[in-house]
């Protein structure tokens, strides 16, 4: 078996795919439409894994994450400079770039335009 891709729901798809892109380094791939609904697959090149961008026509104001989902992690050589990046694209961190000794590396968290959380773990 092997892990393919989770999905997740989108209000602005252009958002989405700045943040992923841009800052996360993820490719656009395949673009499918669907009787009620555009996906669009973000990639990560170096292992495969995507993120499955649903984009429906009827949008509600709001999606509601529900208390279930945690976060999506992403390993990263420099979180000083996706820093950089973070500031250049105007996002904001959730939680700072920080030392956790359980893990002997430096984390962070943000949020994606659509509140979903994003880990970020420097690579040591």
């Amino acid at each position: 078996m092997k892990f393919l891709h989770s999905m997740i729901r989108v209000k602005n798809e252009q958002e989405a795919i700045k943040f992923y892109c841009e800052l996360l380094g993820l490719k656009k791939g395949k673009r499918i439409r669907l009787e009620d609904c555009f996906l669009q697959y973000l990639t990560d090149e170096k292992t495969g894994v995507e993120i499955e961008l649903t984009i429906n026509d009827d949008t509600p104001e709001k999606y509601e994450n529900g208390n279930s989902f945690g976060h999506f992690a992403f390993l990263c050589e420099n979180l000083d400079e996706i820093d950089k990046k973070i500031k250049m694209l105007n996002y904001k961190w959730k939680i700072e770039p920080f030392y956790m000794e359980e893990v002997k590396t430096r984390i962070a968290f943000l949020l994606d335009p659509d509140g979903n959380s994003i880990e970020l773990i420097e690579s040591n």
